[in-house]
């Protein structure tokens, strides 16, 4: 399979600099189900990756082969240039964080942290002082003392990352870590988890479903359905030019326009997409210049929903094509309409992205 994908050079590997995790023709089935269908992936040194897809999509299966929790059905999986595909997880240089933290009750926050140093025999001094300078990264060096029971949710998170990064993996694997955060607490992780990446440099794959989450964070992201990846880019890449009504369904809010829509429209058939906030309104009859690089239609107001930043307002146009527009407060007001009024639509053609027919 094919993967589109144009990376651009800042978040590429320099030429001839090895890849920190190679995936070629990757596949694991359960059964007679291919969990993972045929990836092929490099994801390069220091990068901050995402693999971003709905339950069942592959992406969580993928984390488990790299991390060596489940066994390869068929390709390989290299580290560095070395081929780990049959290597135990523990002869892996990775590490791996989950959303359930699995912290030690019955341990202190520093001995918490310091645990997989104890299982690698390092002396106790030795151990403790590399605790705790990993739990000052993270700035939790004044709550070492404490039990995990007496720690935030965002607390206990970032006493996880101290003890993978504590290990000083090549790799540090995110599974979810976000997840049971409520959303002001996860807002905030996400920027101490892109600083903290940025600040020691390693390699960082995190698995999520959140298409949000993924954008903020990553250096490159992979979308997943189906056990494949449909589509290998930067966050702009992914959400400004989808390659399939799949990626732009998923990653964002889209309009999609079938072939027949597209041909009505813009005179080409074929699938196309604008986003939302391309849209623009305006009030029937106040823009009467035509210009040949914008669509314009009518369409009425079926409902319209204010966000605090703005409106989105979903319409329908006669022929029952149903469209979501964004519009910032500034302007919303005046120009969104109200529920059964008619307005029109207006968006520049450079705006529609073409979509493949297949994933």
């Amino acid at each position: 399979m094919t993967v589109p994908t144009s990376a651009p050079a800042e978040v590429r590997s320099a030429a001839g600099t090895q890849p920190a995790i190679s995936l070629r023709g990757l596949r694991k089935t359960f059964g007679e189900v291919a969990a993972v269908d045929g990836v092929d992936l490099d994801i390069d040194d220091g990068e901050f990756f995402s693999m971003l897809g709905p339950s069942g999509s592959g992406k969580t299966t993928v984390l488990r082969l790299i991390a060596g929790f489940e066994s390869v059905t068929a390709g390989t999986v290299e580290l560095d240039g070395v081929d780990v595909t049959r290597a135990a997880p523990f002869e892996r240089e990775v590490h791996t964080v989950f959303q359930d933290y699995a912290l030690f009750p019955h341990m202190s926050v520093l001995d918490n942290v310091a645990y997989g140093l104890r299982v690698r025999k390092m002396g106790k001094r030795d151990r403790r002082e590399r605790a705790r300078q990993a739990l000052e990264t993270v700035r939790l060096d004044h709550l070492g003392d404490r039990s995990p029971a007496q720690l935030s949710g965002g607390q206990r998170q970032r006493v996880a990352l101290a003890r993978a990064v504590v290990l000083q993996p090549r790799v540090l694997l995110l599974d979810e870590p976000l997840g049971a955060l409520d959303l002001k607490l996860r807002e905030q992780m996400q920027v101490e988890l892109k600083q903290l990446q940025r600040d020691l440099g390693i390699t960082f794959v995190f698995v999520t479903h959140d298409q949000e989450e993924a954008l903020t964070l990553s250096d490159r992201i992979a979308v997943f359905d189906q056990g494949r990846i449909q589509q290998l880019g930067t966050p702009r890449e992914i959400y400004e030019h989808p390659t399939s009504a799949y990626v732009a369904g998923f990653v964002g809010t889209t309009n999609l326009l079938d072939p027949e829509t597209s041909q009505r429209l813009l005179g080409v058939r074929g699938d196309h997409a604008v986003r939302p906030e391309r849209l623009h309104l305006s009030p029937v009859g106040e823009h009467t210049d035509v210009s040949a690089d914008e669509v314009r239609l009518e369409a009425a107001v079926v409902e319209s929903i204010y966000l605090g930043t703005g409106h989105r307002v979903h319409l329908r146009t006669e022929e029952g094509l149903e469209l979501v527009v964004l519009e910032q407060a500034a302007g919303a007001l005046d120009t969104r309409g109200h529920r059964g009024d008619t307005v029109t639509v207006r968006f520049a053609r450079a705006d529609v992205v073409p979509l493949s027919t297949s994933t």
